[in-house]
């Protein structure tokens, strides 16, 4: 249970496997935590340094009051990857933690040498789509917007299963200034033209199954990076690491041999 005091925000995080390895970040989506990894991390080849992190305003770590710029997104992950001493890493961003993988790097290239862009986009739904959720969520809570979240989220054969329950516990139970500070940073990011001009190794995985980022919009992301790589993962939703981890690794693994991130 690590705690990184930043200053103006404390992010919970924690650090896994080679403390000398080639260095790993994994961001999570929307209402969840670093927990959103815990299937695949068993399932990463040895050797890696790997850091995964709770977003401000999510898990155990600080909930200012909202909004949260997007640009604070991407500096808060700028200065944990510092203070724990990590820099030319492979960045795994999955939703929104894809749209602070990709500031991230247009930002610190020095502090990132592949992306892996999981369902997610240079830009995420409209403006008003956003402040009509944001307006909801602050009238009635989460509670009100959990069970169509779980819906974009999972194939309806995952929604049955008693696990999917845990997932909507971990929506409704993130804190309200937290969820809403990072929609505001949703609502305001568009990152075609900065995304556009990024050239590095770039893997971008989509589920079949997304009701969030479709993908159709994730290829289109891809698509912006010269090089990049789309894959489908068949029969997943929008959190392919939950519903599919097996498959999601298998994509993650050989990204990081084919990139000479760490030898196979």
């Amino acid at each position: 249970m690590l705690m990184a005091d930043l200053g103006d925000i404390r992010l919970n995080y924690q650090l896994h496997g080679d403390p000398e390895g080639p260095p790993l970040v994994l961001i999570h989506a929307l209402g969840t935590d670093l927990r959103l990894w815990d299937k695949i991390l068993p399932l990463l080849p040895r050797g890696l340094r790997v850091l995964r992190y709770s977003l401000r305003g999510h898990g155990l770590s600080d909930a200012p009051n909202p909004p949260y710029p997007m640009g604070t997104l991407v500096r808060d992950a700028e200065r944990l990857m510092e203070h724990v001493g990590m820099r030319d890493a492979l960045v795994v961003g999955l939703s929104i933690g894809g749209l602070v993988a990709q500031g991230l790097a247009v930002k610190r290239l020095d502090l990132v040498r592949a992306l892996v862009l999981s369902n997610t986009a240079a830009k995420i739904g409209t403006a008003e789509i956003w402040r009509q959720r944001i307006a909801l969520i602050e009238d009635k809570g989460l509670e009100a917007i959990a069970d169509a979240t779980l819906e974009r989220w999972f194939p309806k054969p995952f929604r049955q299963t008693d696990e999917a329950l845990a997932w909507r516990h971990m929506v409704t139970r993130t804190p309200r200034h937290g969820y809403v500070g990072c929609a505001h940073a949703i609502a305001g990011t568009d990152f075609y033209t900065p995304t556009s001009g990024l050239r590095l190794p770039v893997l971008a995985i989509a589920g079949s199954e997304d009701g969030s980022t479709p993908p159709d919009l994730v290829r289109e992301t891809a698509e912006l990076v010269p090089g990049s790589r789309f894959h489908l993962i068949r029969g997943a939703g929008h959190l392919p690491c939950v519903d599919k981890p097996a498959d999601y690794a298998e994509a993650l693994t050989a990204f990081i041999h084919e990139t000479g991130h760490l030898a196979a």
